[in-house]
């Protein structure tokens, strides 16, 4: 179990001869660093229970992390690209992290360096950072902390998902629930998210008579965020924004759909100034649902993509509108066979999720007194989530992703052994994903379109 600093000053001394600080970060022992310090600087990061401490070695991962050429990146470029049609032919895997963020970020790094793969997203929803108990500066801190782990270089793409208002909450306050969004944005763009996917879809009005007075409320509200997101970005670094049609579970999105949704935000935006940059890209829905359909034996159902349409809007999105494609949710739980259709039918991006925690939870290694310390606390704690339909394996599929946050330190404590079979597990099927949507050897394409860009950060008082 690594050291968990309580006191600065045990911080510091743990420091000399590895990290040197003056007005910032300098790495003396680059070897000291990757083998020892940096797993104790991210689990003090996360765990201890001096907020000086922790603020202070999330500082130090990251200005670390720079000093040896890693840098939290946005993939705007390499979007703007496909948009332009200079590059196509993969689909960009984006992953939601929900539990051992310090583990599984270096088992998705060494199946990328493996593959040569240059793009994969690291991400994490507005639901999920309340339910596992991960602001977005210990997001940042624990994916950093990994690749210095791993000994990557070159960009990490943080991004914010579902960044979404909530309908029920809009509905009673409308002032209150975008200003909770807002102050969202502006904590994941000071942790260093600069990719953040909008998610106003969910207001989305299927009683109107038009499709655009359906979706107004959805684009005038993404325009409003996007001139905000433009406002708060650092300099030298445009953030790449996702909007969204289709809620995850609802009905298929359309061409329409995604006209009067492009139509009127640009038409908004462009009120806000001539040269600001609109969104990259668009979620669609086209049949999935997150987490899959759980069966009464806790086993997901096999669920339809509508590829065709699929195909249909990515290619509407970059041929009118200049965007990289389509963004398909809820992919993770989707059979094997599909995932190669992705990059076949023009698919920007993929979200993927709650497979990973399936492999968690459903691994030969994962400690049974913990899966049942965790389910008893879910039956107890959450049984005003079980419908009255509910199977218990469908009770406990459904709500097992709010185990995490709870049981974020037993988790991060499991032995050395447990945690390397874990991530074994989880490296091949991110390897299996990286094959399938054409990700390998994409990391040429990194020099060719992303820059690095130091974006300043105030040095912790008392470091």
């Amino acid at each position: 179990m690594p050291v968990i600093f309580e006191q600065m000053d045990s911080l510091r001394a743990a420091l000399k001869g590895i990290l040197s600080i003056e007005d910032d970060v300098r790495v003396l022992d680059e070897q000291n660093l990757r083998n020892r310090l940096v797993d104790d600087l991210v689990y003090s990061a996360v765990f201890s229970g001096d907020e000086g401490v922790r603020e202070a070695c999330r500082w130090l991962i990251r200005r670390a992390g720079w000093a040896l050429g890693i840098h939290s990146s946005s993939i705007q470029p390499l979007y703007e690209a496909m948009g332009r049609r200079e590059v196509s032919g993969f689909t960009v895997p984006a992953i939601n992290i929900r539990t051992l963020t310090f583990h599984t970020a270096q088992a998705i790094l060494r199946a990328a360096a493996k593959g040569k793969t240059g793009f994969v997203i690291f991400e994490i929803a507005r639901s999920e950072i309340d339910y596992t108990k991960q602001r977005p500066a210990e997001y940042t801190a624990a994916v950093v902390a990994a690749a210095i782990r791993t000994g990557w270089k070159g960009p990490l793409f943080l991004q914010g998902d579902h960044f979404q208002v909530n309908a029920g909450r809009y509905a009673k306050d409308p002032d209150k629930e975008v200003r909770a969004v807002k102050d969202l944005i502006w904590e994941a763009i000071e942790g260093g998210f600069y990719n953040i996917d909008i998610d106003t879809s969910t207001l989305v009005d299927l009683s109107k008579t038009t499709v655009r007075e359906q979706q107004y409320l959805n684009y005038s509200l993404a325009a409003e965020l996007t001139t905000m997101i433009r406002d708060l970005e650092p300099a030298g670094i445009t953030i790449s924004v996702g909007g969204e049609i289709g809620e995850v579970g609802g009905k298929n999105s359309t061409v329409e759909e995604l006209n009067a949704y492009m139509e009127g935000f640009l038409e908004i935006l462009k009120k806000q100034g001539e040269d600001l940059k609109g969104i990259s890209k668009m979620s669609v829905q086209t049949g999935t649902t997150h987490g899959g359909v759980p069966l009464p034996d806790g086993t997901v159902a096999q669920v339809k993509l509508d590829f065709e349409t699929l195909a249909r809007l990515s290619e509407e999105a970059r041929a009118r509108w200049g965007l990289s494609g389509a963004v398909q949710h809820g992919a993770s739980t989707l059979p094997n066979e599909a995932f190669d259709r992705f990059p076949a039918t023009g698919t920007a991006e993929i979200h993927l999720a709650t497979g990973f925690q399936n492999i968690v939870y459903d691994s030969a290694a994962f400690p049974v007194p913990l899966k049942e310390k965790i389910y008893g606390y879910l039956k107890a704690e959450m049984a005003g989530e079980r419908k009255a339909s509910d199977t218990e394996e469908q009770f406990l599929y459904k709500t097992r992703k709010k185990g995490f946050g709870p049981f974020k330190r037993e988790l991060w404590g499991l032995p050395d052994e447990t945690l390397s079979a874990l991530g074994r597990e989880l490296e091949n099927q991110f390897a299996f994903f990286f094959g399938k949507l054409n990700m390998h050897d994409t990391e040429h394409f990194v020099a060719r379109y992303i820059r690095p860009v130091d974006a300043a950060m105030k040095k912790p008082a008392g470091l």
